[in-house]
């Protein structure tokens, strides 16, 4: 049997980058998926690739941007599969700039995105799965969180507070059967990440492994901590995936 046969997931920013990764994981490891993200088209390739890949997964539009639209995601998601045992909040923005050069409406949409929907869909889908007695939250940090660096505070922010969120919801939910964690990516190759070029090979080069991430690595930490067979006795951890960056 399949190690996540039986459990439904929904996945955020699951058409592109780590979370299509880890929705292609998780469904080949057994799991129903939810794919959330906000072109349709990208969906339903998803699907259907999981689809032929032996999976089963559904497309649901959305655009996050806080509360409304994270609890409306969660309840299309339950209406879709009947409950949602894994949460993974990985869609996100990672603008970088100077601070001075930062609008109230570029932060708005930062910690719109990058908390509040987070925040929201844990609010709607942890209670549940506390009833239920078992569940999994993954939240989709960053190597960024954990120190400063020029041009990346207002991105470093917001993931330091889905840090703090991630350890806060395991001392809440933890005790009624949910665990909640975070993988913290270091710098990872994805269509997103393209546009750093070289850039992305030199912070790289700062840890051990001495280059880039790929998705399907940051999926595979993922997919190891929604598995209540993998990881039964983690909770509150911050995982970090980033090729030993947080060592030096």
């Amino acid at each position: 049997m399949s190690v996540l046969s039986g459990v439904s997931a929904l996945v955020t920013g699951g058409t592109s980058g780590i979370g299509l990764a880890t929705a292609m994981a998780l469904a080949g490891r057994g799991a129903d998926v939810a794919v959330a993200g906000r072109d349709e088209k990208r969906g339903r390739q998803v699907v259907a690739a999981i689809a032929e890949a032996g999976g089963t997964a559904d497309f649901i539009a959305a655009e996050l941007h806080g509360e409304s639209s994270a609890r409306e995601l969660a309840r299309a998601a339950v209406a879709r599969f009947g409950r949602i045992d894994v949460l993974v909040n990985n869609a996100g923005v990672f603008p970088f700039g100077p601070t001075e050069q930062t609008t109230e409406a570029d932060f708005d949409a930062v910690f719109g995105l990058n908390v509040r929907a987070p925040y929201f869909l844990v609010a709607e889908l942890a209670p549940a799965m506390a009833r239920r007695g078992h569940g999994a939250i993954v939240n989709v940090t960053t190597a960024a969180a954990a120190y400063g660096a020029a041009g990346l505070g207002l991105y470093g922010a917001s993931k330091a507070a889905l840090v703090l969120l991630t350890k806060a919801w395991a001392a809440e939910y933890g005790p009624h059967g949910v665990r909640v964690n975070a993988v913290s990516p270091g710098p990872t190759r994805t269509e997103g990440t393209a546009p750093r070029g070289a850039a992305l090979d030199r912070a790289a080069m700062a840890g051990p492994a001495r280059r880039p991430g790929t998705a399907e690595e940051i999926a595979e930490a993922i997919v190891f901590l929604a598995s209540a067979e993998q990881s039964s006795f983690v909770h509150g951890a911050i995982l970090p995936v980033d090729g030993g960056r947080a060592a030096v």
